[in-house]
């Protein structure tokens, strides 16, 4: 079995641990925050050293600016935020056979330099004694770009795009996950946005806008339903890898000033076709997702149908 560790970072992104990746407990991290955890993640994979005891790594304040724009203000609350949270990593144990959780930190330390507007001003950090065992023995990984994740402005979508990303690799395409389990991997706050609407409005219309449109795949969601008024039970999701024009015009998104993105996204969508929840009436008219293949449109249904049949799993 391939090791985590083993990988090397290229054009697809650096390979970050599927224990990372579904860490729960996160609800108070901003998407700045999960931006500067992915660069810095990155740069201790990409050291060689992330597993040795005692390693402490350094890098410069700017490189951890998501935006040259941005102050170092804002990187230091981001790295508070980051020494504050306790979050919840799944994981083997070492002979394994056990699932266990490991409740951790997510970094050991920051040391700052005191004069933070100096072009030498650096950050070090360390990692969790606890943690690092967890990443050594770590063979799931989803390759992430910092370049997709800094452009990025809504939490939940790096959370989704990070999730899809882990699952990229599998001879599957399509995943249903319980409501309360979605909730948790993407950092929804507890006891919040409990409403449909809400949640949807606020978690799954902007988590697809922006990662249909920065990063290089692309992702249905169907909210699952006993009947069109009764509560999410599940969230059924679908991805792609984009080809074309499609590839193209993300990479080109990626390049413009994130002032006026929101609107230059929504521009990208099309009506989405009328969603039917078993037992409920059609829901009409609202844009969900940017534009897909026309074939793509019913990804979803599609392959949920054939995965309850018991046909093949999906493709790549």
């Amino acid at each position: 079995m391939s090791s985590t560790l083993d990988q090397k970072t290229n054009a697809v992104g650096f390979p970050k641990a599927g224990e990372l990746i579904e860490i729960t407990g996160a609800h108070e991290l901003e998407a700045s925050d999960r931006a500067v955890l992915n660069l810095l993640y990155q740069h201790a994979h990409d050291s060689g050293l992330l597993v040795k005891d005692g390693t402490e790594w350094e890098m410069p304040m700017t490189a951890l600016r998501p935006s040259q724009h941005e102050s170092n203000d804002r990187l230091r609350a981001s790295l508070v935020r980051l020494m504050r949270v306790v979050v919840t990593v799944p994981f083997l144990s070492a002979e394994g056979s056990e699932p266990r959780y490991l409740h951790t930190h997510l970094f050991d330390f920051f040391d700052v330099s005191a004069n933070e507007r100096a072009a030498s001003a650096t950050v070090r950090f360390g990692l969790p004694k606890k943690l690092q065992p967890v990443l050594a023995r770590s063979s799931r990984w989803g390759r992430i770009k910092a370049e997709t994740v800094c452009a990025m402005t809504s939490k939940y979508a790096i959370a989704l795009y990070e999730l899809v990303q882990l699952r990229s690799g599998l001879d599957r395409c399509v995943e249903t996950f319980p409501i309360d389990r979605f909730r948790d991997l993407l950092g929804v706050p507890p006891g919040k946005l409990l409403r449909g609407p809400d949640f949807e409005r606020r978690v799954i219309e902007p988590a697809l806008l922006e990662v249909n449109g920065l990063s290089d795949v692309g992702v249905q969601a169907k909210l699952v339903r006993a009947h069109g008024r009764a509560p999410i039970t599940a969230v059924t999701l679908a991805w792609w890898r984009k080809e074309g024009d499609a590839f193209r015009a993300t990479h080109a998104e990626q390049q413009q000033p994130k002032q006026g993105r929101t609107a230059r996204l929504r521009r990208m969508v099309q009506p989405a076709a009328p969603s039917t929840p078993a037992g409920g009436k059609a829901r009409r008219g609202k844009a969900k997702a940017p534009t897909v293949p026309a074939q793509q449109l019913d990804l979803v249904d599609a392959l949920a149908a054939q995965k309850a049949a018991g046909g093949p799993a999906g493709a790549k």
